[in-house]
Order: structure tokens, then C-alpha cells, then sequence
């Protein structure tokens, strides 16, 4: 269960099986940037603001340092590791066979739902815009069960979409994302102008009205900035999905690291920058769990025509994260089943496209189920528990290598070797047992039910079992 893959013959793989190197570092940062802001800052603003008030500024200071700790960890691994997979890959290479398993069926959980998360925070908006240009779309058909609805059709129609892109080919998609998140910087920066001329500082009175570690309210909501820096840590989701496309970049040894640290370093600073003109703007408990936090601010302080844009941005934009974590999870998908440890025919590639297709399009399927009936709140915090323990195994295996393979060459050293990969795992392992309880029992299902299929298939149908 511990067996290793080489590290030497890591990127030889048989004919028919081989991704098509077509990317450059601005795909890779644009790649980044169009994963990391989006649902986190236009739809968790809200979520996070109900759990910590406004010192949801420093949640998302904490969960942006933890974040900078695994970036360069995932730096330094994927520069070192050129392949498709992240965070599979690279246990699979230091920590063995039943790691890389458990990282993997992590990141399925991560991908699936964060691009659920993002499609249903899509309707949201989406609807909103078309509410604005007077068109009322019924209940039935525009949100899951548990919102009074039947099945959230529009989440279900944009995850068809978007992977539609993705089939097409992967420098097209690519190319097109970075167009996307041009408009998506240009409607943040648009809404900060208009709600910083409209900063109150009453409204970030009292400061930190829920303390700083998590504790259980009279409502049974946990809160504190610990409880809102592990769910507002899902907006940094993103920079791990650059790492799954070292595969198909022209040049990894200098690109990879400038995607995954240079797109995490600008977003951070985004995102503290419009919470903070959107908590000065509007009241934390007026806020609430809005699906569309941004433009409800916006109505509020009488911009009702911003209102509509900015919402009609994110319908255009949002989009991008969709793209983003749904190439990542088909990447995961494949790399998976080319090891044997899922179904091998999943791991074809189309020789017109030179993408995935079958993976693709069962990774869609998958997805836009859970988008047509789930919630906003529950599905991000699972996200997040997937994604903390993802990078905790990337920070383990940063320093397994240093110590297996010191002489390697490393075309991204992480600096304070120890310090980065020790701070990437014990943030990630705070931030993780500060989530919901319901969370982590719902994770240890799920990683119980992994154990299970891997016992079953993987482990006697892996690849390194066939040699």
C-alpha cells in the first residue's frame, strides 16, 4: 500500500495516454486568478460575515497566510514534478500508494463541490441579473430543494457549458478564461469605487462581536474568525489548480511557479481590499447569507443600475471558476485512472482535441447532480475539509523530498523550507478541525467510503501492481 512512483519516470506514459503541452504562464495565471476570485468573494462575503462580523477581514487574513505556506509548497513540488494530478502526484512519489489514494479521493470531494458551490452561487446572480431586467424565473426551476425549489436549473445548464469549453480543447478554454477574468477584475474594481464613497464605519462596530475562536451560538451556529477563516478559506481554492496542469504547460520548470504564487499573492490582496468596502458599505447583519452579497449592498446604498452590472458581471464571469476546478477534477479523474487506480478506459485522450473527453463529461454529469439540489453554505465547508487536507499532504511531501532527494534539481526553491511546510500543515490542520462538526462527519464518511473502493479495486488494479 506504501509502493511509490518514480520519480524519474514520472512523465513517460503510453501513446494515446500523453496530454498536450499548449499553455504558457499568462494561461497559468489567468488560470489561477479566474479559480481563486469568484464564489469566495462574490457569493461567501455574506457566509463569512454571519460568522465572524467584520473581522471577516482577518478570517481571510488567516486563511490567505496558511494559503501563501502551501502555494510555495506547491510551488517548489510541481517544478520538481512536471505531471498532471497536484497533490495525488506528489503523494504518490513521497508518501506511497494509500496517501495518494486518500489525496485523491480528497480532491474529487474538493473539485466536485467547489465547482457545485460556484455553479449554484452562478444561479444566484444569474437570476438576480434577469429579476433586474424584469424577467422572473419560477421557484421550481431556479433553486434545489432545500431553497423551496425542485432543481436549480440554471447551475445545471452552466456546468454543461463550461465543460462543452473544456472538450473543445484546453489552450482554447485557456485563452477564453483569460478574457473572463479581465471583465471579473474590471466588476470588483467597479463595485469597490462606488461602496468605498459609501464607507461607514458604524457598520464595522463592534469589530469582532463573535470572538476569535470557534464557539457555538444560542442558534447552534458556530462562529468566530476561525470558524468563518475555514470557510471563507475555500475562496483561496484555486492556485492547487494550476499545479494539475503541469502536464500541459510549455514551459514548467519557470511557469508553474509563477501561476501558482504570483496568482495567489494578487488575490489576496483583492480580496481584503472589497470586503473591506463592503463591510463599510453595509451592516454585517443586513448582510447575512445572501447569494449575492455584492449586489445587495449595492441596492442598498441606492445603486440599483450597478446593481444590475455587477451582477451581470459575475453571471459573465463567474464562469472562469467553473472552468478552472472543472479541468482540475478531470485532470484528477484521469491521472487516477491512468494508474490504474480508476477504470483505465476513463484515461483516454481525444486526438482531435487532445483532451480527456469520456473523463470530462462523467466529471459534468457528477457535478451538475449535486449543483441542481444542494446548498451554498453546507457543500463549501465540505469543499474546504477536501482542499486542507489536500495541501496538508503537500506540505508533508515538500519536506519528504528535501529529506529523500536533497540533490535534486529544484527549479523553484520554497525559501524556510521548514517553516513553509510545518505552517502549510498545521494551518491546514487547525483550519480544518475549526469547520462545522456536521462538516468533518460528513468528511470521514466520505474518506471512509475511498478506503473502501480502493481496498475493492484500486489497490489490486494499480498500475504498480501490474509491473
Amino acid at each position: 500500500m506504501f509502493r511509490r512512483k518514480s520519480l524519474d519516470t514520472l512523465t513517460q506514459h503510453a501513446p494515446g495516454h500523453r496530454l498536450v503541452r499548449s499553455l504558457t504562464w499568462v494561461h497559468l495565471v489567468a488560470l489561477g486568478i479566474g479559480a481563486i476570485v469568484g464564489t469566495g468573494i462574490f457569493t461567501l462575503v455574506g457566509v463569512g460575515a454571519e460568522r465572524a462580523g467584520p473581522a471577516v477581514l482577518l478570517s481571510f487574513m488567516v486563511a490567505g497566510l496558511v494559503c501563501v505556506c502551501a502555494a510555495l509548497a506547491y510551488a517548489e513540488m510541481a517544478t520538481m514534478m512536471p505531471a498532471a494530478g497536484g497533490a495525488y502526484t506528489y503523494s504518490y512519489v513521497a508518501l506511497g500508494e494509500i496517501v495518494a489514494w486518500v489525496v485523491g479521493w480528497c480532491l474529487i470531494l474538493e473539485y466536485s463541490l467547489i465547482v457545485s458551490t460556484v455553479a449554484v452561487g452562478w444561479s444566484g446572480y444569474m437570476v438576480g441579473f434577469l429579476t433586474g431586467m424584469g424577467i422572473n424565473l419560477p421557484l421550481a426551476i431556479s433553486a434545489g430543494p432545500d431553497a423551496g425549489g425542485v432543481i436549480n436549473l440554471p447551475a445545471v445548464l452552466i456546468t454543461f457549458l463550461v465543460a462543452g469549453l473544456l472538450i473543445r480543447g484546453t489552450k482554447e478554454s485557456a485563452t477564453f478564461n483569460a478574457v473572463l477574468v479581465l471583465i471579473k477584475l474590471s466588476a470588483l474594481a467597479l463595485f469597490v469605487f462606488i461602496a468605498i464613497r459609501h464607507f461607514d464605519v458604524t457598520n464595522i462596530e463592534p469589530f469582532m462581536p463573535y470572538g476569535f475562536f470557534k464557539s457555538v451560538g444560542e442558534d447552534g451556529v458556530e462562529r468566530g474568525v476561525m470558524a468563518a477563516a475555514a470557510i471563507v478559506f475555500f475562496a483561496y481554492a484555486g492556485f492547487d489548480a494550476v499545479a494539475t496542469a503541469a502536464e500541459e504547460a510549455k514551459n514548467p520548470d519557470r511557469d508553474l511557479a509563477i501561476g501558482i504564487v504570483g496568482s495567489l499573492l494578487g488575490c489576496t490582496t483583492i480580496y481584503i481590499i472589497v470586503s473591506l468596502a463592503a463591510l463599510g458599505a453595509m451592516s454585517y447583519l443586513a448582510l447575512g447569507n445572501s447569494a449575492e452579497p455584492l449586489a445587495l449592498i449595492l441596492r442598498n446604498i441606492g445603486q440599483e443600475k450597478m446593481a444590475v452590472v455587477i451582477a451581470g458581471a459575475a453571471v459573465i464571469a463567474l464562469p472562469t471558476v467553473l472552468l478552472a476546478f472543472l479541468y482540475g477534477q478531470s485532470r484528477i479523474f484521469f491521472v487516477m485512472a491512468r494508474d490504474g487506480l480508476l477504470p483505465k478506459q476513463l484515461a483516454s485522450v481525444n486526438p482531435k482535441t487532445g483532451t480527456p473527453v469520456a473523463i470530462t463529461l462523467m466529471t459534468t454529469v457528477l457535478v451538475a447532480s449535486l449543483a441542481g439540489v444542494a446548498r451554498l453554505d453546507e457543500i463549501a465547508a465540505l469543499a474546504n475539509a477536501g482542499t486542507l487536507m489536500a495541501f496538508v499532504a503537500v506540505g508533508a511531501s515538500l519536506l519528504v523530498m528535501r529529506k529523500r532527494e536533497p540533490n535534486r534539481v529544484r527549479r523553484f526553491r520554497a525559501p524556510l523550507v521548514w517553516v513553509v511546510g510545518l505552517g502549510a500543515m498545521g494551518g491546514c490542520l487547525y483550519l480544518f478541525f475549526s469547520l462545522p462538526t456536521k462538516t468533518l462527519m460528513w468528511f470521514f464518511i466520505w474518506s471512509a467510503i475511498g478506503l473502501v473502493v480502493y481496498a475493492l479495486y484500486g489497490r489490486k488494479k494499480s498500475l504498480l501492481q501490474q509491473q
